[in-house]
């Protein structure tokens, strides 16, 4: 006979073995461990995935902030120069009245986006400052005022400044017949990139060419070398360390750690005395997009959990709200973590937007100034063919065709030298590099003149060439140096335009150099601080850009030589081409 406890037992046990049986039990152990293995990797691919897109940007980014700084590094450097040249200056330093000067610096200061300008006279003395402060100071033994008088090219030195941080500048010394006036400082204020860069989450820094830190986001690293600053961080301990590898199981092998952070170590070169640039980026925005996409397997593998657990328990109404509840819970996450999903998109597009519109702005700067240097040195080859083209029509009208095939064969060579123009005009973006071979500057000035045959004749310009018996050798790229050439030739032409009988006169000499004089009977100059100048013109609008003497002297100063301009004693411009002549092979100094 059973015992009541005994029914309730055998009950129990009944109501126990059908309420879970046990192939609803292994599929449930199924079910586990598919989401398990699912969500391994799914977390090993993601973070992989993202890992390589993070590093892209990150090399994106660090391509960018290099082409911005050597972009500011280059813009920089001409300006001494210009202002080397600038006649109010050279005035100043020669008759020592600086009463204009200070105002004439910071006229140009804000033109040119400087942080300061000084004018140093030849003794080392602060004469004209846009900072007032410092007008009296000594700067003899400046590095950059040594270098500068030293040197007969634009001076770049970065140093340490007292209070922290580097002090950058460009010198040039200005100089006139007599020797050293002085020499003109620019200081350039890159520490600007420093506060851009510091606007996200990277830490950037820049190293010169010994490995010390010029620039960086963090102050304290400046003049450490790498190693050096990332000791000042006090990293993690290998306890600490160990603690989130076991919460966070998918984490990659850090590069370095800053403020105990792992991070991720990028690195690139500047083209610019040999600088390199890092950046560090961290791991979390990593995670944080994994995570994301993590919790929306979870949060689906959750809910077909709830709704087997419903199917198999649907009499426990506790447990159901249960379900029901986390269900809500995961519902508003799920909301929350689309919004935020949305909107690193949405501010993914806006930096990929800007940066093309950043680039887009880049190449069309750049394809504005070249288009314009090319369009000024084809003009003149384009307008022998067109001369060429219509005597060939002539003669082929007269029945002519050897003649007219003549024309069409200088056509054909003034094609190949709009060519070589094209490839190797350099001006202002790129200059050097080119490979130079003795160059007879007798038979380079016979090509120029046939270039310019057909303006000659059709102006009926009296031509003197006094050239010596031996033939005169440089060291210098032919098609650059006749490029020089036909500008002054063409310069001559325009001059004498107002003239009734047009004279040019061109005088070859061999001395301690090879100086060629072409000299006009036209107006004359009126302007000499500004002849050399980019863009500056005399001619109407629409006959030239004013970039023809700007290139010329650009190619002589790289040939190593000079080109001058002075008025003749019985009128007319006077241009003086000197290059280091090439005797026996060996280049003459200037």
């Amino acid at each position: 006979m059973s015992t009541p406890q005994d029914t309730f037992a055998r009950e129990s046990k009944s109501q126990g073995s059908g309420t879970v049986p046990w192939q609803a039990r292994l599929a449930l152990v199924l079910f586990m461990a598919i989401a398990a293995v699912t969500i391994w990797v799914t977390n090993q691919q993601l973070t992989h995935r993202f890992t390589d897109s993070t590093r892209n940007r990150g090399e994106l980014r660090l391509a960018l902030y290099s082409g911005n700084l050597v972009s500011e590094l280059r813009r920089h450097a001409i300006v001494p120069d210009l202002l080397a040249r600038d006649q109010s200056l050279i005035s100043a330093l020669q008759s020592q009245d600086f009463s204009l000067s200070t105002q004439r610096l910071i006229s140009f200061v804000d033109e040119i986006d400087a942080a300061s300008i000084m004018l140093i006279a030849n003794d080392g003395r602060v004469v004209a400052a846009t900072n007032r402060n410092r007008l009296g100071e000594n700067h003899r033994n400046a590095n950059y005022f040594v270098d500068a008088a030293r040197s007969k090219t634009t001076v770049f030195s970065a140093m340490k400044r007292e209070v922290g941080g580097f002090r950058f500048t460009y010198s040039r010394r200005v100089v006139d017949t007599s020797g050293l006036l002085g020499v003109i400082m620019i200081e350039v204020d890159l520490h600007r990139f420093e506060r851009a860069w510091a606007g996200i989450s990277d830490a950037v820094m820049v190293t010169d060419s010994t490995g010390n830190i010029v620039l960086a986001t963090e102050a304290r690293w400046r003049g450490l070398t790498e190693s050096e600053a990332l000791q000042v961080q006090t990293p993690e301990g290998a306890i600490q360390r160990a603690i989130r590898a076991t919460a966070d199981w998918s984490a990659l092998p850090p590069d370095a750690y800053l403020l105990g952070e792992a991070v991720m170590r990028l690195e690139t070169r500047v083209p610019f005395r040999g600088w390199r640039m890092t950046s560090f980026t961290t791991y979390a925005s990593i995670r944080e997009k994994v995570n994301a996409v993590l919790a929306l397997e979870i949060m689906g593998f959750a809910i077909l959990l709830a709704l087997a657990f419903y199917a198999l328990n649907r009499k426990t109404a506790l447990r159901m709200a249960l379900f029901q509840r986390e269900s809500a819970e995961l519902r508003v996450l799920n909301a929350r973590l689309q919004r935020e999903i949305a909107e690193r998109e949405r501010m993914q597009k806006n930096l990929a937007v800007a940066e093309q519109s950043l680039a887009q702005s880049s190449k069309l700067a750049a394809l504005g100034e070249m288009s314009a240097a090319v369009s000024h040195e084809l003009n003149q080859p384009l307008a022998a063919m067109k001369t060429y083209l219509a005597g060939a029509r002539l003669l082929l009208n007269r029945n002519r065709p050897d003649e007219a095939l003549a024309s069409f064969g200088r056509i054909d060579d003034l094609i190949e030298r709009m060519g070589a123009i094209t490839r190797q005009l350099k001006s202002y973006a790129r200059k050097g590099g080119d490979a130079f071979s003795p160059v007879n500057l007798g038979d380079a000035l016979a090509s120029s003149l046939s270039m310019m045959e057909p303006q000659l004749r059709q102006r009926h310009v009296t031509i003197t060439r006094i050239l010596p018996e031996e033939p005169v050798y440089v060291m210098a790229d032919r098609m650059r140096l006749e490029q020089v050439m036909v500008n002054l030739l063409r310069n001559a032409l325009d001059a004498t335009k107002s003239v009734d009988d047009p004279e040019v006169e061109i005088l070859l000499a061999a001395g301690e150099t090879a100086t060629l004089t072409v000299r006009d009977n036209g107006i004359g100059i009126e302007d000499f601080g500004s002849l050399f100048d980019p863009f500056y013109t005399t001619k109407q609008a629409g006959e030239g850009v004013g970039l023809g003497l700007a290139i010329s002297s650009g190619i002589v100063n790289d040939l190593g030589g000079r080109l001058s301009a002075r008025n003749g004693q019985n009128g007319g411009a006077v241009f003086e081409m000197q290059l280091p002549i090439l005797v026996d092979g060996v280049e003459a100094a200037e």
